[in-house]
């Protein structure tokens, strides 16, 4: 594994494993927008609608967790794949939703999924960055030795934290969960990725209370109001490190890779808000036709946007053909990632219901 900074992040090269399927598993419940009318008026969600984009988004029910939809996604890709329970080596659940504050929801897939008791498990508590870091993660342990098979599981229930009060967060957020297979390959093929934090931007997407630290609402006024169990997010804060960080992460990213604009089928961007993907397109140069969005269908899936672009906009063409890809996650944390790779043709690549 090949390792250097750069002013956007840490570069690091990784081979010899390849991504085989991936499956995204959505709640049946549909939330159109007009369900808000009754808590904010319709010219909020008029400009909600423009600015972010979201029409549409899936929410959870009150008993099913982000674990429920990994659950069902990687059963669904092991019969896809045909590979048996006790063939995987690895299971990493990336996710700011877990069922627990202990124990890892790693280790309750791994029973969930009948996987055998000598496989590594653990979890990650990462949210718009966390795919591009859970494919670094199980392609190091591949390249590593320490694995041949690994399972990640990323994915997010936010609808369970948000205030319905605060239209800042309110109409942004959809569920899902997807499951990502993994596996040792003997291609040549580089896997370029790109990791980055700057925590002094942390209180701006955060929730205050709810682990062992609280914010005071007498230290940040912002938080005066406002239900310190839920999801605070300073939208203008975030908005303006994405300017500050992604331009910069797209360029290198390609720098890094050896790969120029025209070199690649799709840029994945996470679906946060689609003004702010359309002005990242623009500003990165990127073909419009070749930057996929669905915010305005599931809304910003935190972790699981970039693989339900997989599953829902790239479905067919993954199923066919080789794709040269690049994804970039950012927001919360500070936290940005990228990765530029191949992927495809997939065995099993789709998005379910439950």
């Amino acid at each position: 594994m090949d390792s250097s900074q750069s002013t956007s992040g840490r570069e690091i090269a990784v081979h010899g494993s390849r991504i085989v399927g991936v499956v995204s598993c959505l709640p049946s419940r549909e939330v159109e927008n007009a369900h808000f009318l009754s808590q904010f008026e319709a010219s909020d969600i008029e400009d909600v609608v423009k600015m972010i984009g979201v029409r549409t988004r899936r929410w959870v029910d009150p008993h099913t967790t982000t674990r429920d939809l990994c659950r069902v996604a990687g059963l669904r890709l092991l019969e896809g794949l045909g590979w048996e329970p006790k063939s995987i080596d690895a299971v990493v659940f990336v996710s700011q939703t877990p069922d627990y504050r202990l124990p890892a929801t790693a280790c309750l897939l791994q029973s969930d999924w009948g996987i055998q008791n000598s496989c590594i498990a653990f979890d990650v508590n990462l949210g718009c960055s966390g795919y591009p870091y859970a494919l670094w993660l199980g392609m190091t342990m591949i390249q590593s030795g320490a694995a041949n098979r690994v399972l990640l599981a990323v994915g997010d229930t936010i609808s369970r934290i948000i205030d319905p009060k605060d239209r800042a967060t309110a109409m942004v957020f959809g569920d899902a969960g997807t499951v990502t297979a993994l596996e040792a390959s003997e291609s040549k093929d580089q896997s370029s990725f790109i990791l980055g934090t700057d925590g002094r931007g942390a209180e701006n997407l955060i929730v205050p209370r709810g682990g062992f630290k609280e914010i005071k609402e007498t230290l940040d006024p912002r938080m005066v109001g406002k239900d310190p169990f839920c999801l605070y997010m300073d939208g203008g804060e975030i908005f303006n490190f994405t300017l500050r960080a992604v331009p910069l992460l797209i360029s290198n990213t390609l720098r890094f890779a050896h790969q120029d604009i025209t070199s690649y089928d799709a840029f994945l961007l996470h679906q946060a808000n689609l003004f702010m993907i359309k002005h990242l397109t623009k500003k990165a140069r990127l073909p419009i036709e070749r930057v996929p969005i669905n915010i305005d269908s599931y809304g910003n899936t935190s972790c699981a946007s970039l693989p339900l672009l997989m599953t829902t906009n790239l479905r067919s063409r993954l199923s066919d053909t080789s794709l040269r890809l690049a994804m970039f996650g950012f927001g919360v944390g500070y936290s940005w990632a990228s990765v530029s790779l191949s992927v495809g043709p997939l065995q099993t690549v789709e998005t379910i219901e439950i």
